[in-house]
């Protein structure tokens, strides 16, 4: 214990104390590079936030090196901060080459920025995603179809860039899918990973359209690498199918001009004594949502 507290001491009271003080102030150089490490501190996250953080730190430890050399004249202080102006310098070279190698295309950029940077999507998750993708951008050529009722296999997730496109069933229009919608993300969520099956529905392209395709067991191996993206995926798909609901809300109704609420499926919107209670909810458990409701006549468009 005793040799603990001399130690101690020895560490604390073996220098001797400050009984003077410099009266004159530090040069420029000094207050500058102090200036920009309170201001470097105050850099954000990702990858730009790092490119800020370590430009201004680096000027900081090289205006400190500068100041070492030419008013201090110790050559200590010199080293360590030149050796941590090299290691921000190393780093602002590393984290600029990582930006560089995940550039995208325009279209993807554009998606990028509407769709997942919003929601807090680093560019090296958004990299795997588009990589998953093969990095390419489908076009859909004006009244072309994606899909065929009854024929096209279920083999794909596809998300549409730009354009319109059209759901029709046995010849009847469902809804429209615009742009950053899923093209047959009902169809996607229907299924189990190891089951397969074909579209219910038809869409044609209304427009010249642009859309990113992932294959299905592609996706699925992405998933399973990445839990995160998969949650990512089934929070986006779930959104998607719910606006695709709810476009269909908006049509149906139940004869003499009222409405179905797919939110509570035993009951309308006005009460009809006369008129016997259609129940959808089994319809909506499992299946398409563009699927049309037994018992209901779609509005003309």
């Amino acid at each position: 214990m005793g040799e603990n507290a001399s130690f101690w001491e020895t560490l604390i009271y073996a220098h001797p104390v400050c009984t003077t003080w410099k009266q004159e102030a530090e040069g420029s150089i000094y207050h500058l590079a102090s200036i920009l490490f309170v201001v470097g501190f105050m850099g954000g996250s990702g990858f730009f936030g790092l490119l800020y953080v370590f430009s201004l730190l680096g000027l900081g430890f090289l205006c400190s090196s500068v100041w070492a050399w030419l008013d201090v004249c110790a050559a200590d202080i010199f080293s360590w901060n030149f050796i941590l102006f090299a290691i921000c310098f190393v780093q602002f070279i590393y984290v600029t080459y990582q930006v560089r190698s995940v550039a995208f295309d325009r279209e993807f950029q554009e998606l990028y920025s509407a769709l997942f940077q919003p929601l807090g999507i680093s560019l090296t998750v958004y990299r795997k995603i588009v990589l998953c993708c093969d990095a390419e951008v489908i076009t859909l050529e004006k009244e072309h179809c994606y899909a065929m009722q009854g024929k096209t296999p279920i083999d794909k997730l596809s998300l549409l860039v730009s354009g319109r496109i059209r759901v029709t069933v046995d010849g009847e229009f469902l809804h429209y899918i615009f742009p950053l919608q899923f093209l047959d993300s009902p169809e996607w969520d229907s299924l189990r990973p190891t089951e397969e099956g074909i579209f219910q529905v038809t869409l044609t392209a209304e427009t010249d359209c642009r859309y990113v395709a992932w294959r299905r067991k592609k996706l699925y191996l992405l998933f399973a690498k990445h839990r995160f993206i998969s949650r990512l995926f089934s929070i986006l798909i779930g959104s998607d199918i719910a606006e695709k609901l709810y476009a269909l809300n908006d049509r149906v109704h139940v004869g003499q001009g009222f409405r179905y609420d797919i939110r509570l499926p035993n009951f309308y919107h006005v009460a009809l004594p006369e008129t016997p209670p259609v129940q959808l909810s089994h319809h909506l458990q499992r299946g398409s949502p563009r699927r049309k409701p037994t018992g209901v006549t779609n509005c003309s468009s």
